[in-house]
């Protein structure tokens, strides 16, 4: 594809995708500041995704986007319950065995549903459609935990599906899951070191009530 084709393609983009992209763009960017509010954002992007992927017969994608707007509800009410005094919340460790857990699960699941896509829907691309949606929900389950390395899954995520979006043609999707995978790579530098600041300040208070 040359970039006159893409350029065309991008600029010829619907409505509704420009306002999913620019939701979706808005929810990452609250994510990283560690707010309850990108819930918000991102109750609009995956409703409207939920139809753009059935357009473009990405049904796993569909399937999971229906699944996030349950997820933006619950991550409200979670995060709700552990702000600070600035409405941010602090990033939890979270185990080696449970990040392995994960991953493996992630990988299971997805060979099981690209199969069963593959084999009774017209499901386009529907192993990789299967790891992104089943990788993504684990990553929405860590980040609404507020685990620390939920961002490095979404790193993962967001580079399949870069490639998935352009090859069907959604390109400012693809154009936003590349700002995701910059923005996933900062909000992971932010939450480590929120984590370690905010680590750091809890042994010092713990020093100076036993000095106390």
């Amino acid at each position: 594809m040359s970039w006159l084709q893409w350029i065309q393609g991008f600029a010829g983009a619907s409505m509704v995708e420009w306002i999913a992209t620019l939701a979706g763009f808005l929810c990452v960017f609250m994510l990283i500041k560690r707010s309850r509010w990108s819930f918000v954002f991102g109750f609009v992007q995956v409703s409207i995704y939920s139809w753009i992927f059935f357009d473009v017969k990405l049904y796993s994608d569909m399937g999971l986007h229906i699944i996030y707007i349950g997820f933006q509800v619950y991550g409200w009410y979670m995060w709700s319950n552990h702000q600070d005094q600035q409405g941010h919340i602090s990033p939890v460790k979270g185990s080696a065995k449970e990040y392995v857990g994960f991953g493996a699960l992630a990988l299971a699941s997805a060979a099981i549903l690209g199969l069963a896509m593959s084999s009774y829907t017209d499901a386009s691309f529907p192993y990789v459609d299967a790891f992104t949606t089943c990788s993504s929900l684990i990553a929405q389950w860590l980040l609404t935990h507020r685990k620390l390395f939920n961002w490095a899954v979404w790193i993962i995520v967001d580079i399949v599906a870069i490639a998935l979006y352009w090859q069907k043609g959604l390109y400012p999707t693809s154009a936003l899951y590349f700002s995701f995978l910059i923005m996933a790579c900062v909000g992971q530098y932010t939450w480590i070191k929120e984590f370690r600041r905010h680590n750091s300040e809890k042994h010092s208070t713990h020093l100076d009530n036993a000095l106390g």
